[in-house]
């Protein structure tokens, strides 16, 4: 009960914060999608940005942690994928965009700030790790089968174009390719654009998740559960389930695996409905799969931290 006290609920109290601040009219949609659009487009890529500017890649980068993490997020996509086309009946587009469900856990939103309360801020540099290419792979792999769905008989010559003018529209992506270039070339910044970018940062998550409520209670339930149930399940348990075996398999450090498990274990995040807005399909499983697996998380995440090490 301690872990969910001290650990969960202030994170999912501020998320609340945000769902009934907009519920009572106190906080408008507009407001909102101004906030989301804030944190989406500029505090987190700058998060993103000091994070992976600041990271020793050479200690950090472990493949072992990354290839534990990205099998259970391309397991979990291949899992939602053909379940949504061979047990719901959905066509390609639909399933794919349910896949993306599947294999985009909110490893930002939920991931850090979770992590963070319950191993302390020290404990965050396997999640930036993961973070650093989250965003990169997982648009990566959707967009890659989206298009080829879309473009079943057709040429594959503009396939990449297609794929890399979609990720590089992506703030996060931007952000974590400015990190590593900074990173890896031993850029020097003044310290008054750090401390500016610094202020961001602290603004990142807290606002991010009063947004996050927000956004989730304007996309409430509206049938399809059965699929939603299924590909919440996917992201809860099977993702962090083949990260645990994977993760002991690999003899990941007791850090590491903590970590993995917790991001693998995150709900889906809101890049799972802006992955379907953006082609127009699955949007409202995708949604209601944002809100049903943010609320199941709390406990679901609550077992996870009670059996890890």
């Amino acid at each position: 009960m301690g872990v969910l006290l001290d650990v969960i609920l202030p994170v999912f109290l501020v998320l609340g914060f945000g769902y009934v601040a907009v519920w009572r009219g106190l906080f408008s949609d507009a407001g909102v999608d101004g906030l989301m659009k804030f944190t989406q487009g500029f505090a987190i890529p700058c998060l993103l940005f000091r994070a992976i500017s600041t990271l020793d890649l050479s200690q950090n980068f472990d493949l072992g942690l990354l290839g534990a993490f990205y099998a259970g997020a391309v397991g979990g996509f291949t899992a939602a994928l053909l379940g949504a086309r061979l047990i719901f009946k959905r066509d390609w587009e639909d399933s794919v965009a349910i896949g993306f469900i599947g294999l985009f856990s909110n490893s930002l939103l939920l991931g850090l700030p979770i992590t963070e309360r319950a191993y302390g801020a020290s404990a965050l540099e396997a999640n930036y790790t993961i973070i650093a290419i989250h965003s990169p792979f997982c648009y990566f792999i959707g967009i890659t089968a989206m298009e080829i769905a879309r473009n079943r008989g057709g040429s594959i010559v503009a396939l990449p174009g297609k794929v890399l003018n979609a990720m590089f529209h992506n703030a996060l992506i931007v952000g974590i390719t400015l990190g590593f270039i900074v990173n890896l070339g031993s850029i020097p910044l003044p310290g008054v654009l750090t401390d500016a970018i610094d202020l961001m940062v602290r603004a990142a998550l807290p606002a991010a998740l009063f947004g996050l409520g927000g956004v989730l209670y304007r996309y409430r339930p509206e049938g399809d559960m059965k699929t939603i149930l299924y590909v919440v399940a996917v992201s809860l348990v099977l993702h962090p389930a083949i990260v645990w075996g994977l993760g002991r398999w690999n003899g990941l450090s007791t850090e590491a695996f903590r970590s993995a498990i917790l991001t693998a274990a995150m709900a889906p995040g809101v890049n799972a409905y802006v992955f379907a807005n953006m082609y127009g399909k699955a949007k409202r499983v995708a949604a209601s799969s944002v809100l049903i697996g943010t609320a199941l998380s709390i406990l679901s995440v609550w077992v996870w931290l009670a059996i890890l090490p």
